[in-house]
């Protein structure tokens, strides 16, 4: 017999949540793990004694956190997706019919606390994950990924010198009709009338200025000219109003803290940078900022290194083992490595040569032999235009008078000439560390590691882009996604332990089965 449902709303009805989520649902076993009671006591500061309440900050946090897992970055989104999911309200501590939150809650509460707060929350998962064993911390590798920012290219404007600041900011801020004329009009080409075009500048007075040197303020005006030929296979560049945009002559006003950067193969975005340390053990995040994108990776490892090391020893674990491309690699980080104890496996750049080639260095007196056997002497440490350390060894004009190779070597010079890194021994130390046999596993172990990691992040934790404004919240949401890719390493790591002792158990058990069998069966020999 056909059946025919007919719906009609209950007035009464007994329900709740916790009936109706299963025990084996990820947030059900998220909310009997993590306890974020200490948020209370440590965001009391930045409220105050009166007036309305806000969100509860174990609230809060978690909302963040689900925006992450679930991979959604928009904060009404948000919101909505957890009013739909019984096991998500069961999560936050509400009812089916209670309210949440509005969604402009989150955008407050996010500016209102301070990196702090977020560091500390991440830092309690990671501790989390030391005390199941889960972070070894003798081996960290790094690595570094641009995170597009929440700015288009075409809200970026040119930078002025300090001078003449003052009267550009007039002229393109609060211009009248008749110094700034509108478009005409297609038809009758005349002018539709006054226009004034509102814009929030975020920017400071010193992000606005040019602070480049008239050099590389020239390297740019070459690099305009040559553009349109040049570059015609870069995406945007056969655009009729396209040019090349440097962080030297060009800002956002929208998003200050953001930076121009490009990888091969892609457009100019503004973006940010997101430099992170993986623990080798079980992939871990143990570390992870936010950074400008127009830094390069070897001019943030020594205070990368510095804040890891402090948090990997306040936990009680040893820091050996520096995994790293070669984008982190110069000589100050090698003999900084060196000084911290940390053996680094970076590959050196190209560019990197051990000595001019038909000479032998001696470090017992610190100078160069060449085939004819003249010494070429040090003589002094000085800096390059680059900030490069360099060293430099020279001959006297009367040791190479006369050489019959003298044309070859040095041509019409006086002198023999040779200038190289200060810091060639760290050099040749770091690739005869990459070159062993530990070297070239690790060389594996590292992007096996962190690449994944990244992947996973910007993939499906929500961190291909950052939602907000201003290095220190891209700084919060970087540090949420790490929070919420350690709770479900966590989680998967605890439930594989439960169920590999339930087979122990099991395993146990049968064995002693068959002993009580063994002793109980008679003997036939008796």
């Amino acid at each position: 017999m056909q059946g025919n449902k007919n719906y009609t709303e209950a007035l009464f009805t007994n329900f709740q949540l916790s009936d109706h989520v299963p025990e084996d649902n990820f947030y059900r076993k998220l909310k009997s793990v993590l306890d974020l009671r200490f948020l209370r006591r440590l965001t009391a500061p930045y409220y105050g004694t009166c007036g309305q309440k806000s969100i509860d900050p174990e609230v809060f946090m978690k909302i963040m956190l689900v925006g992450y897992l679930e991979n959604i970055t928009s904060d009404r989104k948000v919101m909505a997706h957890c009013a739909m999911r019984m096991d998500i309200l069961f999560f936050l501590g509400y009812n089916i019919d209670e309210p949440l939150p509005w969604h402009s809650t989150l955008s407050r509460t996010r500016a209102l606390l301070p990196d702090s707060v977020f560091t500390e929350a991440f830092e309690q998962v990671l501790r989390m994950c030391m005390d199941k064993g889960m972070v070894s911390g003798h081996t960290q590798a790094i690595d570094s990924a641009p995170v597009k920012a929440n700015a288009s290219m075409d809200s970026i404007e040119l930078k002025v010198p300090e001078d003449e600041l003052d009267e550009h900011l007039r002229k393109i801020r609060a211009m009248s009709a008749v110094d700034r004329p509108d478009k005409e009009d297609k038809d009758d080409k005349k002018p539709k009338g006054p226009r004034r075009k509102a814009q929030n500048n975020k920017a400071s007075r010193e992000q606005q200025t040019i602070t480049a040197d008239e050099r590389s303020l020239k390297e740019i005006k070459s690099r305009n000219l040559k553009w349109s030929t040049t570059q015609t296979e870069r995406p945007g560049a056969k655009h009729k109003n396209s040019k090349y945009t440097s962080n030297k002559t060009h800002y956002s006003p929208v998003d200050p803290d953001a930076r121009i950067s490009v990888k091969p193969g892609k457009a100019r975005k503004l973006n940010y940078a997101a430099q992170m340390a993986v623990d080798t053990e079980s992939h871990v995040i143990t570390h992870i900022r936010a950074d400008h994108a127009d830094k390069k990776d070897s001019q943030t490892l020594q205070t990368f290194t510095l804040e890891l090391k402090k948090r990997l020893n306040t936990n009680g674990l040893l820091w050996r083992n520096l995994l790293a491309d070669t984008g982190y690699s110069s000589g100050e980080n090698y003999a900084f490595l060196e000084e911290q104890g940390i053996e680094s496996y970076i590959p050196p750049h190209g560019t990197y040569k051990g000595g001019p080639e038909g000479f032998t260095h001696y470090a017992d007196g610190d100078y160069w032999l060449c085939s004819q056997g003249e010494k070429v002497t040090f003589r002094r440490v000085f800096f390059e235009n680059k900030g490069n350390r360099k060293k430099l060894y020279l001959t006297k004009p009367s040791q190479c008078k006369g050489c019959p190779i003298k044309s070859a070597c040095i041509g019409k010079a006086p002198e023999k000439r040779i200038t190289i890194t200060a810091y060639n021994e760290e050099y040749k130390r770091a690739i005869a560390r990459l070159n062993s046999k530990r070297g070239r596993t690790f060389k594996v172990k590292r992007s096996s590691t962190v690449e994944p990691v990244f992947g996973t992040l910007t993939e499906f934790m929500g961190m291909r882009k950052v939602n907000t404004r201003g290095i220190s919240n891209a700084n919060k949401g970087m540090l949420m996604a790490a929070m919420a890719y350690n709770l479900k390493k966590y989680l998967k790591f605890t439930q594989k332990r439960v169920e590999s002792a339930a087979k122990s158990a099991e395993k146990h058990l049968l064995q002693l089965v068959v002993l009580i069998r063994l002793i109980l069966k008679p003997n036939p020999s008796f």
